[in-house]
């Protein structure tokens, strides 16, 4: 199996890992292994589904949203 070294990683960002892999009961180095496997597996398809079926759950919810490219070229226009 290989090995990857990944250095200068800010060491709040390590507490927030370490603390996550508690959460989950697993060490350090297991969660870090899931989250790599995890995301090498998904391709941009299905990210990008991902995130349509979480916007049309907020908007199942009731919730608005404007188009940010509009709002752009309104900021744009003042």
């Amino acid at each position: 199996m290989a090995q990857v070294l990944i250095q200068d990683v800010a060491e709040d960002t390590v507490a927030r890992l370490k603390d996550r892999a508690s959460h989950h009961g697993r060490s350090l180095q297991q969660e870090l292994r899931l989250i790599l496997e995890e995301a090498a597996r998904q391709n941009s398809a299905e990210s990008w589904e991902a995130i349509h079926q979480f916007r049309r759950r907020l908007q199942e919810s009731g919730r608005v949203f404007s188009d940010s490219a509009d709002l752009l070229r309104e900021d744009r226009e003042r």
